[in-house]
């Protein structure tokens, strides 16, 4: 994509690193760059401060204008807009004519497909993608992790070489994305699993479906497909959990693909010990699991635990219109359950057993802390998102072993 020269409106710079990548990308090569969002000027000030040396970027911050949208040549948009083909200004931008793009199909456009194993899935795709770099590195390929799981390999596009390879996480708005822009399937795809989520943004589970299968849908002879196998097994895993062990086997089969060497693979999937807020250890006593969005990874992190009659689990949070049932369903597996947030009241009702409606998390914590008798564990695995009282699944995480490294009297079993 030539870029250069042109007037290019970047909406929606968000906090993850993609927003970021695109705007000093479009800068290095010569484009003349508005970048427009929402958030207010605090919300955006890391990503904001990084940007202040580049030439050519005018900022509007805390609104949207609908100028900006049809009287320019390109505009980037942010796969978290929500619904996109119901957005006042992209529609504005596609009625006039002006072409939209995302990072993603940029990033896609630049790399070789055959050099590139994509991963989607509901519950795990973050975790798949890190052990298939795990393996792939401690085969001494280089590897190139990027996507969804955070930053732009566009920062880096430069220093790919051919004989590399690259892991990319890919959302469902993302494949959606791909899927508009003309289509896109890596070479390597994995598929963990599909359960009901983020209907606010597709509208239907059915279209959210369709979107993790346009992962498959563009390739072509010679690719591999692979799904995740749910009797898998995996031994000696760093990780806890039956849905980790087959994270593990579906990452392996996909290393191999790529040319891993089979036990150089297996030994780098046997020594990672995971990433941030999935599962994270905290202390003896304490598992931060703030990354479990959907039911179905609440039931997961549960599972995961040999003896769920010990556990006090912290669950609920922003209301994705997604069926909470599920969740409610274990609390009559647990010892206690805590729920916040905008779901909170909707998963006591649907629940069985009793559920204590604590509105935030340091009520939850204070609560479930009074109640832990010697051999207990405080699990935060909320199965929903974030967005009603932090700022993303991190800002939650942080928050909770904020909270357990201040508590005297889990600190004292550590």
């Amino acid at each position: 994509m030539n870029v250069e020269g042109k007037r290019v409106t970047v909406m929606g710079l968000g906090q993850f690193g993609g927003g970021l990548g695109v705007v000093k990308w479009l800068c290095k090569h010569g484009a003349k760059v508005l970048v427009t969002d929402l958030a207010d000027q605090e919300l955006l000030k890391d990503s904001l401060d990084e940007l202040r040396n580049e030439d050519d970027i005018t900022f509007v911050i805390g609104e949207h204008r609908q100028c900006d949208f049809t009287e320019v040549d390109l505009v980037i948009a942010n796969p978290a807009v929500q619904q996109p083909w119901n957005n006042q200004y992209l529609n504005a931008a596609w009625n006039a004519g002006v072409q939209v793009s995302t990072e993603i199909e940029i990033t896609t456009s630049l790399l070789d497909r055959n050099q590139t194993i994509g991963v989607t899935g509901t519950c795990g795709k973050s975790t798949t993608s890190s052990l298939i770099a795990a393996a792939l590195l401690e085969s001494g390929i280089t590897t190139h992790l990027g996507g969804n799981i955070g930053g732009s390999l566009l920062d880096v596009i430069d220093s790919i070489h051919q004989e590399d390879a690259i892991v990319l996480e890919l959302s469902s708005a993302m494949l959606w994305w791909l899927n508009k822009s003309g289509g896109w399937s890596p070479h390597i795809a994995v598929l963990t699993t599909i359960e009901e989520n983020h209907i606010d943004w597709h509208g239907s589970i059915e279209e959210y479906k369709k979107c993790k299968k346009y992962i498959f849908k563009y390739q072509k002879d010679g690719d591999i497909a692979l799904t995740q196998d749910q009797d898998a097994s995996f031994a000696n895993l760093q990780l806890i959990g039956k849905h980790n062990e087959r994270n593990a086997a579906v990452a392996f089969l996909a290393a191999i693909a790529a040319n891993a060497k089979p036990e150089k693979a297996r030994k780098g999937i046997q020594k990672y010990t995971g990433l941030p807020h999935r599962l994270q250890k905290i202390g003896t006593r304490c598992y931060n699991d703030s990354k479990s969005t959907t039911p179905q990874a609440t039931k997961l992190a549960i599972d995961s635990f040999s003896n769920a009659e010990s556990l006090h689990v912290i669950v609920g949070g922003y209301d994705k219109q997604i069926d909470v049932s599920l969740i409610a369903h274990q609390a009559n597996r647990v010892k206690g359950m805590y729920a916040i947030g905008e779901t909170g009241d909707m998963i006591a009702s649907l629940s069985e057993s009793e559920v204590l409606v604590c509105s935030t998390l340091e009520k939850a914590f204070a609560l479930a802390e009074s109640a832990m008798e010697e051999g207990d564990v405080l699990l935060l695995s909320p199965g929903c998102a974030s967005w009603d009282q932090f700022e993303n699944y991190e800002k939650r995480g942080e928050a909770f072993c904020a909270l357990v490294r201040n508590s005297t009297s889990l600190l004292q079993d550590q």
